[in-house]
């Protein structure tokens, strides 16, 4: 339904020869257009916000026609869906409120784990910066140690040698299981074996 006012006496009565059949032409022509863009379910839900746009343009329409005529209101009757396709239309309504909940849900689970994995993979950059910083100090370390030792070795080689030889040995006897100590000159070593004495016996 369209409430109008005539606003140009003048252009109503003379410029337009049947006003009222130009208003039904141009109110069914402004409802197509604006509908025709909108799906059935904002066409129901949506009639205020149709009614508007409706009223707008069919003013703009009227406007260049120099009816003369001031659109007040188009209001729109409740809309219904025809009754054999309502279970299909309530199926497809259904579909789509499932649709919206499953994109709303995987929004939802999408902004807690990004999060997540940036705060996870934060931690891991970080471990791995303190693992490779941890590795060039030791390196560097090394490095030095073995200049000290050069330098130290480079004054006087004889020196360092033993030292080094005796530190060594020092590392490794405690690991090694019963000792021999032999003379270099002996010939025979039968006799400090003890091959005789039962296990346990003193070497």
């Amino acid at each position: 339904m369209v409430q109008y006012r005539i606003k140009d006496p003048y252009k109503f009565l003379f410029k337009v020869h049947d006003v009222r059949r130009l208003l039904i032409d141009m109110s069914e022509a402004a409802m197509r257009l604006v509908v025709g863009d909108r799906s059935i379910n904002e066409v129901i839900s949506k009639r205020e916000e149709i009614a508007i746009e409706a009223r707008n343009v069919l003013q703009t329409e009227m406007d260049r026609a120099e009816s003369g005529i001031n659109i007040v209101t188009i209001e729109m009757k409740k809309t219904n869906v025809p009754g054999p396709v309502q279970p299909s239309f309530n199926e497809v309504n259904q579909a789509t409120q499932e649709k919206e909940k499953m994109i709303y849900q995987a929004k939802e689970d999408y902004n807690k784990a990004i999060p997540a994995a940036r705060g996870e993979a934060e931690r891991t950059i970080k471990a791995a910066e303190g693992y490779a910083l941890d590795r060039v100090n030791r390196a560097k370390g090394d490095a030095a140690r073995f200049k000290a030792f050069y330098a130290e070795y480079a004054k006087a080689k004889d020196v360092t040698k033993r030292r080094l030889y005796l530190e060594s040995l020092k590392d490794l006897l405690p690991k090694i299981g019963e000792k021999y100590i032999i003379d270099a000159d002996q010939k025979n070593l039968l006799p400090f074996l003890n091959l005789g004495k039962q296990n346990g016996a003193k070497k």
